[in-house]
């Protein structure tokens, strides 16, 4: 690919709002390194890959030489960002926001190289902060701006609460990008407000303001917003099978933005599909293909392949897969062993359990007081099994 056709598409490919432009190219053709910062806040221990959009955007500017930090919302994340919320998030503790963050390491490591990656905390500067630092950063926001973002008005004006915590995360965020020296920050539409507002904040400490980058949304398998609450996920650290099964159950429309947002398909091949499909091609065989060039992406094209031949003898065949893996317990409720053995959620597991998506010994089982006592055939969902060992 030519320098005018690698530019071109990391500039436009998946981006949603790019402030500024012209900024930015005239940065990236002076051959400047840049530091380019994600935000990331341990509210969950998965990351799905609606947000590794992002991710791989940085995995393009990492391949390019440029510098690529995150930031952990070790304090922050004990506040929770409502950019995408209409109601006031739970404050997490910081023994929770650990918790959550043990996992994210293994799962980043499938996309970027870690060990060119710095990694900031900042807690490590807002623990520290004296009183007079943080009034000086308040003064630069009115109370007007901050409450005139959406979801915030739709809160007022139904009467509903709006923490004044929560009107403090923008321009937190925003002083992340002071301490880190940031120049171009990137993370979802649902962003935007906070990362202008670190435009701001660097502006008032004497920094030249970062561009700003954001990215389209991927729906999830349902065609609602990508969510680890509506069970509605693929996460990148799915076992191939299972995440080629998720992807063969999207709905068809979605097939040409997971294409987009989802895989490293060229945009002139994605075009093809898209007139395949509105030409009548089987929208089976176009998903099939897609659930492939997904799970290669996270792993490879061979593992891949056995991915698709293993759910067609599933699916197709009514096969269960060869190799079950056995996972050892002591006795429990169904929910707890749910939970453990396919490292879910309990909320999760007491969702799937009320739809009828938990089998015993190929028996549907609907009580979550239910007690495994013995050893079993665990099946959760369509496609997971684990052979349960009571030890």
């Amino acid at each position: 690919m030519k320098s005018k056709d690698i530019l071109n598409d990391l500039l436009t490919r998946n981006v949603e709002d790019l402030i500024v432009r012209s900024e930015l190219e005239k940065k990236l053709k002076s051959g400047k390194k840049l530091r380019i910062k994600l935000g990331i806040d341990p509210t969950g221990s998965k990351i799905h890959i609606g947000r590794a959009v992002a991710l791989w955007k940085l995995r393009q500017f990492q391949d390019l030489g440029h510098q690529i930090t995150f930031v952990a919302g070790t304090f922050t994340a004990q506040i929770g960002d409502t950019s995408d919320k209409f109601s006031e998030r739970k404050m997490l503790s910081s023994e929770e926001v650990a918790e959550n963050f043990k996992s994210y390491h293994g799962q980043l490591s499938k996309i970027l190289d870690m060990d060119r990656v710095e990694m900031f905390h900042n807690g490590d500067w807002f623990e520290k902060m004296q009183l007079d630092e943080f009034f000086k950063l308040t003064s630069l926001f009115t109370i007007q701006q901050m409450t005139e973002r959406d979801n915030f008005a739709k809160r007022i004006e139904a009467n509903k609460p709006v923490g004044l915590h929560e009107t403090l995360y923008a321009l937190l965020q925003g002083y992340d990008s002071v301490q880190m020296k940031t120049d171009l920050e990137v993370g979802g539409t649902d962003q935007l407000f906070n990362m202008l507002a670190g435009r701001t904040v660097q502006k008032a400490y004497g920094q030249d303001p970062q561009n700003v980058m954001t990215f389209h949304i991927l729906e999830g398998t349902d065609g609602r917003k990508m969510s680890t609450s509506w069970g509605n996920c693929i996460f990148v650290d799915d076992e191939p099978l299972d995440m080629y099964g998720k992807v063969m159950t999207i709905r068809d429309e979605l097939i040409p933005a997971y294409f987009k947002l989802a895989t490293d398909t060229p945009m002139d091949v994605i075009a093809q599909i898209e007139k395949g499909m509105s030409l009548g091609d089987k929208p089976r065989d176009t998903k099939a293909s897609l659930a492939r060039a997904v799970v290669a992406r996270y792993y490879d094209s061979k593992i891949a392949l056995k991915a698709e031949k293993d759910w067609e003898k599933q699916f197709i065949g009514g096969e269960k897969p060869s190799d079950i893996e056995t996972f050892k317990t002591k006795i429990g409720s169904v929910i707890d062993v749910v939970a453990l053995a396919f490292d879910v959620s309990k909320s999760e597991a007491r969702r799937l359990l009320t739809q009828g998506g938990i089998k015993i010994n190929d028996e549907v089982i609907k009580d979550a007081e239910y007690k495994i006592s013995a050893d079993c055939l665990l099946q959760l969902g369509k496609r997971r099994y684990k052979n349960i060992e009571i030890s």
